[in-house]
């Protein structure tokens, strides 16, 4: 498949005129809500670190209803503010490790926490009375859920909003040619002055010498006129004002290559993003109309009809990429950093189906969580699993594969086992769906709202009822994956002289579908292996195995669940490349989720489709038992807008590039990126093509990645999108571009024309 690329376009605008707004109109039908009021009104906070830091802040709700702002009472003029745009969910009483750890001092009534989007760290705060506190969490939910549903236009309408009012330093709702000025350093556009004079001149059409609210709306117009996106316009449009419904047909037909669809589409796209009324009653788009299309989700890159649950769910759960998390319980470094139960709400929510818990025998019979032999900190088993009962199914409804690294002692194991049954209860898998030994194991869809254990097991789903079975395993029944990183705990057998290590009965009961078995080679699992048997491998094993007996291992995958794993020679918690796993058909290619960077950006874009459900199928050539294919030899198998600043130096302005990636088989890793454009970051233009060859589209994901350009040092990151070649809308597209945390940054976004063709 070849796939041009044609990078036009990176700026901000607004895609229609403002009508004329007080600040808080956003707010319209909750502005007389009585929670907000009290938000507007202010309230002292107990905000909380820690069981001995607890200190008093004052919070309030500002008049554009959006921000937050807070400060000591003591602090003279310092104070701080953050956007309920950057919050993602409100927790209800003692829902943090921080509260829990002072919740004989404080009522679970008075307690909330505010969850930010991304890796930020969560608020903990403290209510002088139960009343105050539903104030805030009720007020913040109803805030969080009215940002959440703004459409294109309000998000834009706000955006413009927030630039007014951040240039307006002395508050006098006017803007002069001087604070103008600074405005477009903020944004990140470097103009020429004499121009910037005459556009601000333009708009001062009561010749005041400053701009209002709708006189700014007018200049930013000017200012952020889309050339290239009325280019396109015009080419179709005859008399260049409007396309009838003809030519938007047209231009559906012929650009964004919907074919016999296009007719009832265009009718569809009028109704739906004209805002003129006479233009709707003509049949007709104008250029506003137009531009408010490219910029909304069905003109966006990923493909409408991929971001719902679309694949077939019924097949074997070996058949799946499973979206896996790698010593989940950490939210930094494998030495020294916290363990928290924060880290596997995260990972949860982001769609996660595969957890990782490391257990250690505890004070008072209670295991613990936590990376052994080092510094970091621990947390209760018994509340890792409170959690995953709490959050293990709010983003999907498939099942989750709770993985075991027990070096518990025998009674300790009792009491996990003790605790998985009482907390989890009907939840977890317990016993055969049909009673019988599996030939082939379950599918997602029969094991909705099911967690598995996987661990290690006494005997084999066979010796299900014997109970003559010892409760002694041994290493040959372990993963015992030791090969060269010794650093690594990983899988690794606690005993290493040959003799038996003791397991738990009731621990040993609990595990069906998932038992971790020691990796006998390709040759003798073809001949002996159960599909219920689980190996895990080490990057390094893995990729070693791959080299060697690439087919063998993708024939391995279509019968049995694969885990890999990071070295652990990796103590920064950094993570390999884990598309090198997925050619192999690995299913559980396990990362670590706190650690942003492309991996995480790879794995996010993968399963950013099917609903962002945590699974996603393999392709069919990756299905079949008796498939041939090799990664390595794919050929033989048969049949944005205004750019977020980085610099913060006074007066630097950004010099952006584009780079579009290709990942997937070896053979078809590409890169290739524009040429950069001087102190630009709010429109430039590229107008450059990039060429790529892909042989296996069913395995790549395409990433675009904007840097700011520096000659002297390492590019800054800027944003990424990141999606499965397949989910790929062609045509003219935007691009929502993403933060390194893979949280939106709107309304930055790349604009492109994407051709796919098939190889002759």
């Amino acid at each position: 498949t070849q796939c041009p690329v044609v990078i036009q376009h990176c700026s901000r605008e607004v895609l229609s005129k403002l009508k004329e707004r007080k600040v808080c109109d956003l707010c319209a039908g909750i502005q007389d809500d009585p929670y907000i009021q009290v938000m507007m009104a202010g309230s002292t906070l107990r905000k909380v670190k820690s069981r001995s830091w607890k200190k008093n802040r004052y919070f309030r709700l500002l008049e554009d209803g959006l921000t937050i702002w807070y400060k000591s009472r003591w602090a003279g003029r310092g104070h701080s503010t953050f956007s309920v745009t950057d919050l993602e969910a409100v927790r209800e009483g003692h829902q943090s490790e921080v509260l829990l750890s002072i919740a004989e001092e404080f009522p679970a009534e008075l307690c909330f926490t505010l969850v930010f989007h991304g890796r930020q760290g969560n608020l903990d705060l403290v209510a002088e009375s139960p009343d105050e506190a539903q104030a805030w969490i009720q007020g913040v939910r109803k805030l969080i859920h009215k940002t959440q549903t703004m459409d294109e236009k309000e998000r834009l309408d706000q955006w413009v909003l927030d630039w007014f009012h951040k240039a307006d330093k002395n508050k006098d709702g006017k803007m002069n040619f001087k604070e103008v000025k600074k405005l477009l350093k903020m944004m990140n556009v470097e103009m020429n002055e004499d121009h910037a004079l005459h556009l601000f001149t333009m708009a001062d059409k009561s010749e005041s010498g400053s701009l209002e609210i709708e006189q700014f709306v007018f200049f930013y117009k000017m200012l952020t006129q889309r050339d290239e996106v009325w280019k396109v316009f015009q080419d179709y449009s005859e008399d260049g004002e409007k396309l009838m419904l003809e030519e938007l047909e047209s231009f559906l037909s012929v650009e964004q290559h919907e074919g016999e669809q296009s007719t009832q589409h265009a009718q569809e796209l009028i109704e739906c993003y004209e805002p003129s009324e006479t233009a709707k009653k003509q049949g007709a788009m104008s250029l506003d109309g137009f531009q408010m299309y490219l910029c909304s989700q069905e003109g966006s890159i990923f493909k409408p009809e991929h971001q719902d649950l679309y694949q077939d769910m019924s097949q074997p759960l070996s058949h799946y990429f499973i979206s896996s998390s790698h010593n989940t319980y950490l939210l930094e470094d494998q030495l020294r950093g916290q363990s928290s139960l924060e880290a596997y709400i995260q990972a949860l929510k982001r769609g996660c189906r595969c957890v990782e818990v490391d257990c250690w025998d505890g004070y008072d019979e209670d295991p613990v969580v936590y990376h052994g032999h080092t510094l970091t900190s621990k947390i209760l088993f018994k509340d890792v699993i409170s959690t995953l009962k709490e959050y293990a199914f709010r983003a999907s409804e498939f099942p989750v594969i709770l993985s075991i690294e027990n070096h518990c002692s025998v009674e300790q194991q009792k009491v996990m086992a003790q605790y998985l049954r009482q907390i989890l209860g009907d939840m977890l898998q317990t016993t055969l769906l049909d009673g019988q030994v599996p030939q082939q194991l379950p599918s997602p869809q029969e094991l909705k709202g099911k967690i598995l254990l996987k661990a290690k097991k006494i005997g084999g789903l066979e010796e299900y009822l014997d109970e003559t079975c010892t409760d002694e395993v041994s290493d040959e029944e372990e993963m015992a994956n030791c090969d060269a990183e010794m650093a690594s705990t990983e899988d690794s057998p606690e005993k290493v002289d040959g003799s038996k290590s003791k397991m738990s009965r009731e621990l040993s009961d609990l595990v069906v579908y998932c038992k971790s078995v020691h990796f006998g080679g390709f040759e003798h699992a073809r001949s002996h292996a159960k599909c219920y048997e689980i190996s895990s491998f080490s990057e390094s094993k893995a990729k070693k195995l791959a080299k060697e007996a690439g087919t063998d291992f993708v024939q391995y995958n279509t019968r049995q669940l694969s885990r890999t794993y990071p070295s652990g020679l990796r103590t920064d918690s950094s993570n390999y490349n884990p598309q090198d796993m997925w050619s192999m058909g690995c299913q559980i290619v396990a990362l670590n989720f706190q650690t942003a960077g492309l991996e995480m950006d790879l794995n996010d874009g993968l399963f950013r489709q099917n609903g962002c459900c945590g699974y996603v199928i393999k392709p069919d050539f990756m299905r079949d038992g008796n498939t041939q294919f090799s990664p390595d030899k794919p050929e033989e198998r048969e049949g944005g807008q205004q750019l977020p600043k980085v610099n913060q130096k006074e007066g630097s302005i950004v010099d952006p590039l584009v780079r579009v990636e290709i990942h997937g088989v070896p053979q078809d890793q590409a890169k290739d990126e524009t040429s950069h454009i001087n102190n630009n970051g709010f429109n430039p233009v590229w107008n450059e093509t990039l060429d790529f060859t892909i042989h296996t589209p069913e395995l790549a994901l395409v990433r675009f990645v904007v840097e700011d350009y520096d000659k002297a040092s390492r590019n800054d990151f800027i944003g990424q999108y990141t999606l499965p070649f397949t989910c790929i809308q062609p045509g003219y597209r935007h691009i929502h571009l993403l933060s390194k945390d893979g949280t939106a940054i709107p309304p930055s976004s790349l604009f492109v024309n994407i051709s796919i063709s098939e190889l002759t």
